[in-house]
């Protein structure tokens, strides 16, 4: 998604005449290039528009160009909304309505009533956010001065969203196997994903994963383990159990590759042919930006993906999650998040290992390889999707993730142990009241307000459980939530 770029569409009209409409296109191209430098994807100066035609003829545009990841309008002067009713009726791309203007300060000498007509996006921004919100259209409204960081922040957080949208709607998801036997969370409407967000999710045999793994060459396994060395401690000396992991990534990103899929999922309970579990295999993938979800969850790994994407440089530190026991000492509650192997090393405090160590769940013949380590500190958030029946739900808790409080010598997987908000009981009465999976991805890249953004774009639920939420709030929240979904 490195060539992704945003529209900046300024709204104007005739009436003032040539040479402030001149003013009006100079500025906004400066605008566009000096934001361009903070902003994490390019903002382009499209056109300032003046007539209903203008405006729809852009979003025309937009919506076909498979570049464009979203739209940012501005008024600088006064902008008949009327005019945006065609164009923002058939847009199909995110939206932000950036709420500023051009000057910081009302310059004492200066003004008159030539500058009032120039400077009026106080009126004109007015204008043009009523047509947005009797349209009921989702968008993002941020106001504030365009150069001020703060502001250039959540014009980039936004960006980042939108970009998350555009890589849903390409996301295609490979399953090997089907998902583990008798799991209510890992089931869903693939037909409601692939309406709302876009997703291909399509199962693939593990014979496939079998024929295409032992056409992998000595040579491809050889240059594979040279790169595993390069970025990890090799502590074991099962040398052929690790060879035989990177015969699994191999295959598996070879098929990825050719499906264009960005995601999969496997489980353990489906390894026929197969003499492990891929551990080290998937963990590499997701360093690598692939989403991956553990027992057929295919809607996390393709979240997994989509975070990942939506973070720093396009594959931030955004990984697959599991909740797996609480620490629950007074004053000293901690969650222990983990999963058998596949933890991505993109959250590592240091460098991870690579250690062999029996797996006595599903069908493995040799001790899978996996990546040992603790993850780093610092606040982050996990993210939850659920289908709920009629529609989708994303969960987001907030969370600071701190250095294990205890050695744990004889737990042999990547281990990230956190601090949940509200407090570690009520987080967990509310993550559970709201329908919460065991499987999450956690992030420290991406924040809650770009996964509200993300559920906005995509017409989605958003549930978000802070430092300030408590059961009584959530349960109606969640009640009044249910009737205006079912009333949509």
């Amino acid at each position: 998604m490195k060539d992704m770029q945003f529209w900046f569409v300024v709204g104007s009209q005739s009436l003032y005449g040539e040479d402030v409409l001149k003013t009006v296109a100079v500025r906004a191209a400066e605008m566009a290039d000096e934001l361009s430098k903070a902003l994490p994807y390019p903002l382009i100066y499209k056109v300032t528009a003046k007539s209903n035609k203008e405006i729809a003829d852009v979003v025309k545009e937009a919506n076909y160009d498979d570049t464009c990841a979203g739209i940012i309008t501005w008024c600088h002067t006064f902008s008949p909304s009327k005019m945006w009713i065609n164009g923002f009726a058939s847009l199909q791309k995110p939206y932000c309505h950036f709420a500023t203007q051009y000057n910081r300060e009302i310059p004492n000498e200066e003004i008159d009533m030539d500058f009032m007509n120039l400077n009026q996006a106080a009126h004109g921004d007015r204008e043009h956010g009523f047509i947005a919100a009797r349209l009921r259209m989702p968008r993002k409204v941020i106001a504030g001065y365009w150069k001020d960081e703060s502001v250039q922040k959540r014009l980039g957080d936004w960006m980042k969203a939108a970009i998350g949208v555009a890589v849903s709607k390409e996301m295609k998801v490979m399953r090997f196997g089907d998902n583990m036997r008798e799991v209510a969370v890992t089931e869903g409407d693939k037909v409601e994903v692939q309406t709302k967000l876009g997703w291909q999710v399509n199962t693939w045999a593990t014979g496939d994963l079998v024929k295409e793994m032992d056409a992998v060459t000595e040579a491809e396994i050889d240059a594979l383990m040279a790169v595993y060395e390069a970025n990890y401690d090799m502590a074991t000396d099962k040398v052929d159990h690790v060879r035989y992991q990177a015969r699994e990534e191999i295959a598996m990103k070879k098929m990825l590759d050719k499906e264009g899929c960005k995601a999969f999922s496997n489980t353990f309970q489906d390894l026929y042919g197969m003499e492990q579990l891929p551990g080290l295999a998937s963990q590499h993938l997701m360093a690598q930006g692939y989403g991956y979800g553990g027992e057929g969850d295919w809607k996390v790994s393709a979240m997994t993906a989509i975070m990942k994407a939506m973070g720093e440089g396009g594959n931030g530190c955004s990984l697959f999650m599991e909740d797996y026991t609480y620490h629950l000492v007074p004053g000293q509650e901690y969650s222990l998040g983990a999963h058998m192997l596949e933890v991505c090393p993109c959250c590592a405090a240091a460098k991870p290992r690579i250690e062999t160590h029996h797996l006595g769940i599903g069908m493995n013949e040799k001790d899978p390889a996996r990546l040992v380590f603790e993850g780093k500190e610092g606040d982050a958030i996990v993210v939850s999707l659920i289908d709920m029946g009629g529609r989708l739900r994303l969960i987001c808790q907030d969370i600071h993730c701190v250095k294990p409080i205890l050695p744990m010598p004889n737990l042999p997987v990547a281990r990230v142990m956190w601090q949940a908000q509200p407090s570690l009981t009520t987080g967990v009465e509310c993550w559970i009241t709201a329908g919460g999976a065991h499987h999450t991805v956690l992030s420290y890249d991406v924040t809650a307000e770009m996964m509200k953004d993300w559920c906005a774009m995509l017409d989605i639920e958003f549930v978000h459980i802070t430092k300030d939420t408590t059961v009584e709030s959530l349960e109606h929240d969640l009640f009044l939530s249910d009737l205006a979904w079912k009333l949509k």
